[in-house]
């Protein structure tokens, strides 16, 4: 029997399988690591969804109604009073107490939802004159004219959370697109277009939207498009400098020398490298976006009546101090929300951090 004169593969030099993890999971363990974020990103997008609902959870009409026999949907449909067993044709007052009595009528039915009051609803039969103090019926108070303040609040968050997501979006879209467009081509291109911003940015916005409010109506398109018309400038610098600085690298003289169009280098390879400031930066353009819309509606510059605005609410407490049941719950909303946002966005900054990467890595 002859003796192998290869030695035995030790166990600790045989190859193993590494498992990979993707650029983005590291990231996101690393995001979760930062528990005041992590949990910061948790509750605004519980609160978020929770105000998508708003429909089904804050409405003067029912969700259900059966009368007389006959089932409605009153939260889709539009019932008059005499569908109701009245003589009025216009839409039913829920909160009517005719109205009120034929839906509690033996063999009547009427499903509410969890708060009765819509943003728009009015309480007629108030207790004290408005703005009046909270109450069984109206948990946060009402406004001056009678609306709920709760309901108003309500969907005041919803629609300054959606509109700060849509100008940080937009503002992503042309800042990044205009700052991949300078940065990565450089010299007449990237001049000419710089100086077309700056003089962009040195027009007075606060007094563009007061002319444009001077000539059309006001409407929360017409804010959009206006914020959106500057809100990109500032994001398109760092677009700029991450460009101008990894269009040298060799990874795109490797990707040229191979034959790809530019737009195929700056799409796969120079872009992905560059959204370091882009993300970090997200949560801080959502703030600013929802105080822009805040002041804006507090200077009655914003959405029109009867839109739901915690800017709206806030005057209303300025201009009735003694009405703490309107600026308090608001403001703390909306201190609360921008706090949520900074958790998030100095979580993420963490996260991108390359020397924290480096020194956990030392460390491990």
């Amino acid at each position: 029997m002859g003796l192998s004169l290869v030695p035995p593969v030790a166990e600790a030099t045989r190859p193993t399988v590494v498992e990979s993890v993707s650029p983005g999971r590291r990231v996101w363990e690393r995001f979760k690591r930062q528990r005041l974020g992590y949990y910061s990103l948790l509750i605004l997008a519980s609160m978020l969804a929770i105000s998508l609902l708003a429909e089904l959870l804050s409405n003067d009409k029912p969700l259900l109604a059966r009368y007389d026999g006959h089932w409605y949907v009153p939260i889709v449909q539009t019932l008059s009073e005499a569908d109701l067993g009245g003589e009025l044709l216009t839409e039913a007052d829920y909160h009517d107490p005719f109205v009120q009595q034929q839906l509690t009528a033996p063999g009547n039915f009427a499903l509410f939802t969890f708060n009765r009051w819509g943003y728009k609803a009015m309480n007629y039969f108030p207790e004290t004159p408005h703005p009046a103090p909270p109450s069984a019926s109206n948990w946060l108070g009402t406004d001056i004219i009678g609306r709920d303040v709760a309901a108003r609040l309500f969907y005041a968050f919803r629609l300054s959370v959606l509109f700060g997501l849509a100008l940080t979006v937009s503002g992503v879209l042309i800042g990044v697109a205009l700052g991949a467009l300078q940065g990565y081509f450089g010299g007449r291109v990237d001049l000419v277009t710089q100086r077309l911003i700056e003089i962009w940015g040195a027009l007075p916005e606060l007094y563009l939207l007061i002319i444009f409010a001077s000539f059309f109506e006001p409407s929360l398109l017409l804010v959009f498009v206006l914020l959106s018309a500057f809100g990109w400038i500032s994001l398109s610098d760092y677009v700029r400098a991450e460009f101008l600085r990894n269009r040298q690298l060799e990874y795109v003289t490797a990707a040229r020398a191979m034959g790809l169009t530019n737009l195929q280098i700056i799409w796969r390879h120079v872009l992905p490298n560059s959204l370091t400031p882009v993300i970090t930066f997200l949560p801080f353009r959502m703030s600013a976006a929802i105080m822009a819309l805040t002041s804006l509606d507090f200077l009655g510059l914003g959405v029109p009546p009867p839109t739901p605005s915690l800017g709206e609410l806030l005057a209303q407490g300025k201009t009735y101090l003694y009405a703490w049941w309107i600026s308090v719950p608001t403001f703390f909303v909306l201190v609360i929300t921008l706090l949520l946002l900074t958790f998030i966005g100095e979580a993420l900054r963490t996260a991108l951090d390359t020397r924290v990467r480096d020194s956990a890595a030392a460390a491990s």
